[in-house]
């Protein structure tokens, strides 16, 4: 079955869209988990949508004391608050459809991440902004990369917007603007060349098969993320 053929939902309501990709994600480990990562590494899906912890004392109004334990029997324990912040600055906080790779050697360690760009990604410019810094984050650390964009109903290319938060030419953009589109980063440092951003970009298209994409694993090998296997059995498991 073609991709993206079935699934453009509505600006209003992008639940479905949401849905889907959670599938998704937790496809995409759950392959990498059985087929692909080698011992010593496991991947888990993170899905955080318009989601922030809510500010709300657990204690307010109890006169800041709490006991020590639920049987009364312990001594009552004053609960410390923080003092009253200085201000409280407009933030935003990024939609997540990821999977994220880790090696257990040392205690689990990030290695490489994939990001599914949500609408709330694409949808304004500081959110924009805010999905180029996080990648830029992980490229810093020499943590492997890969980006997929197959949000139908925005336009906006968050590679490019990536590159310019980077401060690189309009070379290392896509040449056509595509809004649909998928890339791989790979940090290296050669002897010669110094520090590099290896980039493996690919435009998408309604009704054509997806990629197999290379995830960088810092200090490890290099595998494949099969997007067009995992979005099939997503489509299968979610019946969307």
């Amino acid at each position: 079955m073609p991709l993206l053929d079935h699934f453009h939902p509505p600006v209003s309501d992008a639940r479905p869209w949401e849905a889907f990709h959670a599938y998704w994600a937790t496809e995409i480990g759950r392959t990498l988990n059985r087929r692909v990562l080698p011992p010593g590494y496991f991947a888990g899906a993170q899905v955080h949508v318009g989601r922030v912890e809510v500010d709300v004392p657990t204690f307010e109004g109890q006169g800041g004391t709490t006991p020590s334990d639920s049987n009364g029997g312990g001594v009552a324990v004053e609960a410390w608050a923080p003092p009253v912040a200085t201000l409280a600055m407009p933030a935003l906080y990024p939609d997540e459809i990821e999977v994220h790779v880790f090696r257990t050697s040392g205690g689990a360690t990030l290695v490489g991440a994939l990001e599914l760009v949500s609408p709330g990604n694409k949808d304004r410019p500081e959110e924009r902004r805010a999905f180029a810094i996080k990648c830029a984050s992980y490229l810093q650390q020499g943590i492997g990369l890969v980006v997929v964009d197959v949000v139908t109903d925005r336009l906006a290319n968050l590679h490019d917007e990536l590159v310019r938060l980077l401060s690189q030419p309009a070379d290392y953009c896509f040449s056509n603007s595509s809004s649909l589109y998928t890339v791989a980063y790979r940090p290296v440092r050669r002897n010669k060349e110094g520090n590099q951003m290896d980039l493996w970009m690919s435009p998408l298209t309604v009704g054509q098969s997806l990629p197999t994409m290379p995830l960088a694993l810092h200090g490890g090998p290099v595998i494949p993320i099969d997007l067009e296997g995992t979005y099939m059995e997503a489509r299968l498991d979610s019946r969307l």
